[in-house]
């Protein structure tokens, strides 16, 4: 696990990794290394911890099948929590290659180990550098996020 940013807001502390790239809408990418002979990045995306505690804990996860190929911005899965219905979209245009298989059975995972095992899918990504450049590190997305919590204290 790479170096955790926190902060404390009333009883929660909300964490982001640091070795990550976040969309604004809270999702995260990770490289993984290349296989021998890859032609095409694979990066595992998750649910930040900030997501999944703003919306509650999660009841179902439903991530399109290996072999779907999307474009940044289309439905990557839908999750349902005990607060909300979300539709979340891909950080990165690319063919998914695995999804992971505890959701089906254990969905609650995202919430106890978003950065860990509570992954979603892995992605080849086909324009990943040029992607990159809409995607938050992790340090920006912190600050990101902070400016979002301190929005919704002062409402």
């Amino acid at each position: 696990m790479s170096e955790l940013l926190e902060i404390t807001v009333d009883k929660f502390k909300l964490r982001v990794a640091a070795d990550r790239l976040y969309t604004r809408d809270g999702l995260w990418v990770l490289g993984l290394a290349a296989a021998e002979g890859a032609r095409v990045p694979r990066v595992r995306v998750g649910v930040s911890d900030y997501l999944q505690r703003h919306n509650g804990d999660l009841a179902f996860a439903s991530v399109k099948r290996v072999g779907t190929r999307l474009a940044a911005g289309e439905e990557l899965a839908e999750v349902e929590t005990v607060k909300v219905n979300l539709s979340l979209l891909a950080p990165v245009s690319g063919t998914v290659v695995e999804v992971n298989p505890v959701l089906e059975l254990t969905p609650e995972i995202v919430n106890r180990d978003p950065y860990g095992e509570g992954w979603l899918a892995v992605i080849e990504a086909a324009e990943l550098e040029a992607e990159e450049a809409a995607l938050l590190d992790g340090a920006a997305y912190f600050d990101f996020m902070r400016g979002l919590v301190e929005q919704e204290l002062a409402s």
